[in-house]
């Protein structure tokens, strides 16, 4: 009969001592494979933490070398009787809105009625409202009452006047009819067309507001306008004349977002070096050091991103002449006061220094330039765009992750295979020893019987 638990017949052959052959062996041919397994996953979410801030990076860059920044404009408004905004490339000026006269709208108001539920005509019939030239014909019933005709109003020409019920005391109820639109061609009109409608709604109707143009001066030139709100005065601008009175406008560059784009691309430039100095730090503690502090494609991205500072501008200039700078230890900062005086100065060279485009030179000479921004974007999506530096790195780590894991299995695997064998081996040796121990102590009985007899 075959022994239940390994090392019972011998003591020596024992689970045991199979275990620590195993642990040797996984040590030998398995752990190795362990840490390597666990430097590339290290290096998988180290990248994935890199392509995260480079994209955001190479974002800020595109945006502040993006001629459209510099196209939008700013309208400063100096006085309450207008707001003005001004579309993006329109024209550099300054004027003066003078408002004299706000455009209103035709108010119509019926005569009183006893409550909203009153009949406005006994008998079915039609009705002709009349707005701005346009006829609207309203048909009714029997019984229809003042609310009801309201809805009526509404659904036929809601598009060019508003109509509403108002209740003035306990018992006075009036239909009020307002036109949508502005401007002294907003006459409303109504007309009974059978003869069975309420004379408060034709002939009782009266106005309370008249609608009025808007009259103002640009720059002292008088305008009449049917509207409060002008867009076809100054291309690219839209004005709002609010109340009477003066106002200034000044539309200029938006400088504002021009700095909110710089700010945020010298926060981004942070994050980014920040996480590719953590990246290839190097150290002889291993817990503090960088996964890719012996890879050479991220060190090479780092120390282009680097040289950048110092390498772009086109020959006439670099990012300190604007107020850019890098303190020791890697960091970027801007002088707002430097980056301000120079735009103030002469904005069109800091467009054309940034974006691209014709910089006029000291001597007055010009060279057209590609714009530091745009030479950054070019050194930077060598590692950032699709199928680049950071893809390929990507793939590459992916990869050896799989093929790791797959020798690590096979590993595992062919000492699982081993470990089977040699555990069956040690039962049929510890058998063998068994029967060898019974049979020597058989032997060592009848010696020791023959001796004492």
């Amino acid at each position: 009969m075959g022994i239940s638990s390994l090392g019972v017949g011998s003591n020596i052959l024992t689970q045991d001592v199979l275990d620590q052959l195993r642990a040797a062996d996984e040590a030998k041919f398995v752990t190795p494979i362990t840490t390597k397994i666990t430097a590339e996953t290290k290096k998988e979410d180290a990248l994935e933490v890199i392509d995260a801030s480079m994209k955001n990076f190479i974002d800020s860059i595109t945006a502040v070398g993006t001629q459209a920044l510099y196209d939008e404009r700013k309208a400063t408004v100096v006085g309450t009787s207008a707001t003005v905004t001004a579309a993006s490339n329109s024209d550099i000026q300054d004027f003066t809105i003078n408002v004299t006269k706000l455009a209103t709208k035709q108010i119509e108001q019926s005569g009183s009625f006893a409550s909203d539920t009153d009949s406005v005509s006994a008998t079915d019939g039609q009705i002709n409202l009349n707005i701005d030239g346009q006829d609207f014909t309203i048909d009714y019933v029997a019984g229809t009452t003042l609310k009801e005709l309201k809805d009526l109003i509404n659904d036929v020409a809601g598009d060019k006047v508003d109509a509403t019920v108002v209740q003035i005391g306990a018992t006075d109820f009036r239909l009020f009819i307002s036109s949508a639109d502005t401007g002294t061609t907003q006459n409303i009109t109504i007309t009974d067309s059978t003869g069975t409608i309420d004379a408060r709604l034709t002939t009782g109707l009266t106005a309370i507001q008249t609608g009025v143009d808007a009259n103002f001066t640009f720059n002292g030139q008088a305008i009449i306008r049917t509207s409060n709100n002008i867009t076809d005065l100054v291309t690219g601008l839209d004005i709002t004349l609010k109340e009477v009175g003066t106002s200034t406008v000044s539309v200029a560059q938006n400088q504002d977002n021009v700095i909110a784009k710089i700010d945020s691309f010298v926060e981004k430039y942070n994050t980014a070096i920040t996480e590719l100095n953590k990246a290839t730090k190097t150290s002889k503690d291993l817990a503090d050091r960088g996964a890719f502090s012996a890879e050479s494609t991220i060190k090479n991205m780092k120390q282009a991103i680097e040289d950048m500072f110092a390498s772009v501008g086109g020959g006439v200039g670099s990012l300190s002449d604007y107020g850019f700078d890098i303190d020791k230890d890697g960091k970027m900062s801007v002088n707002k006061t430097t980056l301000e005086a120079k735009m103030d100065a002469d904005m069109d060279n800091v467009q054309a220094f940034f974006s691209g485009g014709t910089f006029t030179k000291a001597d007055l000479s010009t060279v057209t330039l590609t714009g530091a921004f745009v030479e950054m974007s070019t050194i930077v999506k060598r590692y950032t765009d699709s199928g680049e530096t950071l893809d390929g790195l990507s793939d590459s780590i992916s990869e050896s992750v799989t093929d790791l894991n797959e020798r690590k299995t096979k590993a595992m695997e062919r000492l699982d295979a081993r470990y089977e064998i040699l555990k069956k081996q040690y039962a049929a040796y510890d058998l063998m020893i068994s029967k060898f121990n019974s049979a020597s102590s058989m032997f060592t009985e009848m010696a020791n019987a023959q001796a004492a007899s």
